[in-house]
């Protein structure tokens, strides 16, 4: 698949952040662990140099995984070094986002795992099966939300990721969200009403990507005679119609809303409710990374919830300087922001203010739906 990468490519590569970026200028004599590797483990920054392209990594059969491991253990001990020894603070700053950007990609490695492994025809598992939820959701309840004008943004203080800054203001419209995410079961009653097949339903990419790729349910679901198993991180099991449903694109997560009566929130709406909203939801941290049965409110974790934002600079923007200026800024175009962290996502990775964004086709994260509606 074209967004995954080699489990070995994910370690190198946040290696190599932190060489690129923090050793190449806190070290007097710098010399990289190995002449190629910037070509074989730079992922998109134009501005280091050329790189191998992204379609061709998992062609690459070297380096072996242990000679990746030495070149990690070789910067980590050159990075705590360069702590000791009394790190510049902008460096400081670098290296913080540096951990950040390991999470994403701590993140990455599993979803790309799922995918790898789910087109496998032995159909490995990378653990224990999650255990089926054993009740039923909670219903579904439309919570009414004032308008209003709001800051959303990340402070000045802390870290957070360019993008998520300048804290501003937004008007907001009288509205209401959905208290908990669209479960499994909820989306077997918009396939069974013809979801897939009712173009009236649909945006007309979104359409024309159902007809293209032959969808007719979420990514990972597999028929089982009458019914559906789910492929998990823990193998095949059967679908538990309890939990978040996960793996939809924006297309389908839009479609859906208009067969529900409803639409997806903004992005605004979402982290206007998620202010001070508890961390209750499912997270990496836990070893599930699976989505568990749904709560009665619930507004973080278990899955990414699309939203109808399209991931644009908010007023006064600044990417950083330099190469790493290229993180966010240059994909601000054609993807939409997804918020709220899932069951694959560290839980200090999952800030309020954090965007997440994809293009409007992508099923391979844990995507899920959450509703909107004006009022």
């Amino acid at each position: 698949m074209p967004e995954a990468s080699p489990a070995k490519w994910h370690l190198a590569h946040t290696t190599w952040f932190f060489e690129a970026f923090v050793l190449a200028r806190a070290e007097r004599r710098f010399r990289p662990f190995h002449p190629r590797y910037a070509y074989v483990f730079n992922s998109y920054y134009e501005a280091a140099g050329p790189r191998q392209p992204r379609l061709e990594r998992g062609l690459l059969s070297r380096p072996p995984l242990e000679d990746v491991l030495r070149y990690r253990a070789d910067v980590d001990a050159r990075l705590a070094g360069a702590f000791e020894a009394g790190l510049a603070p902008e460096l400081v700053d670098v290296a913080e986002l540096g951990v950040a950007h390991e999470e994403q990609h701590q993140e990455l490695l599993l979803t790309d795992v799922k995918h790898a492994f789910s087109v496998n025809p032995l159909r490995p598992a990378y653990g224990s099966p999650p255990p089926p939820s054993g009740a039923a959701p909670a219903p579904l309840a439309f919570l009414p939300r004032e308008g209003g004008v709001v800051e959303i943004g990340a402070p000045g203080e802390g870290f957070a990721f360019d993008n998520e800054r300048p804290r501003h203001r937004e008007l907001l419209q009288p509205h209401a969200l959905g208290s908990r995410p669209v479960t499994c079961g909820e989306w077997l009653a918009f396939m069974g009403e013809g979801g897939y097949r009712r173009p009236q339903l649909w945006l007309s990419d979104g359409w024309a990507a159902v007809a293209s790729r032959g969808w007719e349910a979420p990514l990972y679901w597999e028929r089982d005679g009458a019914g559906w198993l789910q492929f998990t991180l823990g193998g095949l099991r059967p679908l538990d119609e309890a939990e978040p449903v996960a793996h939809v694109s924006f297309y389908e997560a839009d479609a859906y809303a208009r067969w529900a009566g409803a639409r997806l929130p903004t992005e605004t709406e979402w982290e206007a409710a998620a202010a001070g909203a508890p961390e209750d939801g499912t997270f990496a941290d836990g070893g599930r990374l699976h989505p568990a049965a749904a709560r009665a409110v619930q507004l973080r974790g278990d899955v990414w919830e699309w939203t109808r934002s399209a991931y644009a600079p908010y007023p006064g923007f600044r990417p950083l300087a330099g190469a790493l200026g290229e993180y966010n800024g240059k994909f601000m175009v054609s993807q939409l922001v997804l918020r709220g962290g899932s069951c694959a996502t560290p839980l200090g990775h999952a800030r309020p203010t954090y965007r997440n964004f994809f293009y409007p086709d992508a099923r391979w994260q844990f995507t899920g739906v959450r509703l909107a509606r004006d009022t």
